[in-house]
């Protein structure tokens, strides 16, 4: 190797050094992954969309749910596959004035942007006339977090068949 060819080749390795030494702007970013919620958290999203329900605005509840989800009622027999259905469904439930209570409760937090709530909820209806009746229930939410917010992608709600 010539003394001129050995002289380019440390130029080239030192320029090399150079580059990737002085371009931490051009260097990815690291993005902190989100932290996984605790149980408490994702309990704490029925709370919710149980004040949606006490707005008796079925656009707020509507709101709580991903553009993409699925409900399957408690009160109906169709399944609601999209925002409209969603408001449909609550446009009729909501003239019960629903407040649901969950009588027990099993969290699953699947990562850090999926975790399903699966059990029962007593709901409190009231009538036209001021009357009550409870409905007990059985349900599943499934929540994602998406762009930063927790939003239900799919419920399941069953009255109790006992």
């Amino acid at each position: 190797m010539t003394r001129y060819s050995r002289r380019k080749a440390l130029g080239l390795a030192a320029a090399a050094t150079l580059v990737a030494t002085a371009a931490p702007a051009a260097a990815p970013v690291a993005v902190a992954a989100p932290r996984q919620p605790t149980d408490q958290q994702i309990r704490d999203l029925f709370t919710l969309w149980n004040r949606a329900l006490l707005t008796l605005d079925p656009e707020q509840v509507a709101d709580r749910y991903s553009p993409d989800a699925i409900l399957v009622p408690t009160l109906s027999n169709r399944v609601r596959a999209d925002r409209a259905g969603i408001v449909e469904y609550f446009e009729h439930f909501l003239e019960n004035r629903p407040q649901a209570m969950i009588t027990e409760s099993h969290v699953r937090v699947l990562d850090a942007t999926s975790a399903l709530d699966t059990g029962t909820y007593r709901f409190r209806l009231i009538g036209p006339d001021g009357s009550q009746r409870y409905v007990d229930a059985r349900y599943t939410f499934v929540y994602e977090r998406r762009h930063g917010t927790w939003l239900i992608v799919n419920h399941h709600s069953s009255a109790m068949p006992e």
